[in-house]
């Protein structure tokens, strides 16, 4: 049961991985005005991540697609992946206080897919960004989540209306309480608590979202996944060209503190992909190449 669900889920989350790797080696292409436009194009580095489970057996894999040092990027990655297997007995626990999903002790198997995204920018005057979608299922339920935020280290109101703008038009056509809602939740989710702040200008975000209809709900993380290049590459094409000093780059690496602040200490798909076995390398593919504290 489900087996074509998970496939057809599984196939859209590569091929959007395909589209984004495309599309930000041809804005690396492109960038021939400007800081480090002298610089080589950068490339994405791709590496198979495998899984195994305690036995040994295949636990599926993925994708882990790194770009450095680039003319535009100084570091992104563009992850994929389809894993599975059992979950562990802190996942079981972790699982069943969070959404109350009775059987999952008796029988604790698995299955996930998403895509999962971050890039940390050459120029500080574009933004950083994040987007990731997936799927999880189980034999007691299934369910989707995802969505995008940006982090830019100095903000344009423009950009940030730009961003928001663009994920709204992307769901309005499933329904006008998507984005409020979405918003919401991301600027809820998105919060450093011992910081009392957010770590960017927001953007939207779901969990756990199953309303029992799989191809209304796949089709609403199909659009926020859809949303993504839209809503960052125009950001990026009228920031990449900027000229910046040190202080710029000094606030830039202060400000990526915040982010690997947040996805170490609260991000839930850091700690699943470490709780479940994954790739560490591939799970914190998010963190930025340099940042700095004071």
């Amino acid at each position: 049961m489900f087996d074509t669900e998970k496939a057809t889920a599984a196939a859209w989350f590569r091929d959007l991985r395909n589209e984004i790797v495309n599309v930000f080696e041809q804005l690396e292409d492109s960038h021939d005005t400007g800081p480090f436009s002298d610089a080589q194009p950068g490339r994405f580095e791709v590496n198979e991540t495998k899984r195994h489970s305690d036995d040994g057996a295949d636990a599926g894999g993925g994708l882990m697609s790194v770009m450095r040092g680039g003319r535009v990027f100084e570091k992104v990655g563009v992850n994929v992946s389809t894993v599975f297997g059992q979950l562990g007995e802190r996942a079981q626990q972790a699982m069943a206080a969070r959404k109350g999903i009775p059987g999952m002790t008796e029988d604790p198997r698995f299955w996930a897919s998403g895509i999962s995204l971050v890039a940390h920018m050459q120029n500080p005057h574009a933004p950083a960004v994040h987007m990731n979608t997936r799927m999880f299922w189980t034999p007691h339920a299934w369910w989707f989540g995802g969505g995008s935020d940006l982090n830019p280290c100095i903000e344009y109101d423009e950009d940030t209306a730009h961003f928001h703008a663009t994920q709204k038009a992307h769901l309005d056509p499933h329904g006008p309480g998507h984005y409020p809602r979405l918003k919401e939740w991301a600027d809820e989710y998105f919060f450093i608590p011992h910081r009392k702040r957010a770590r960017g200008v927001g953007g939207i975000f779901l969990d756990d979202y199953c309303t029992g209809d799989w191809s209304s709900d796949f089709a609403l993380t199909q659009d926020i996944g859809r949303a993504f290049l839209p809503a960052f590459l125009p950001l990026v094409e009228k920031r990449r060209q900027q000229s910046f000093d040190a202080a710029d780059k000094d606030t830039q690496l202060i400000h990526r503190g915040l982010y690997a602040e947040y996805n170490l200490v609260y991000d839930r798909g850091t700690k699943f992909g470490l709780e479940t076995g994954h790739d560490p390398d591939a799970v914190l593919m998010s963190l930025p190449p340099l940042a700095k504290w004071v």
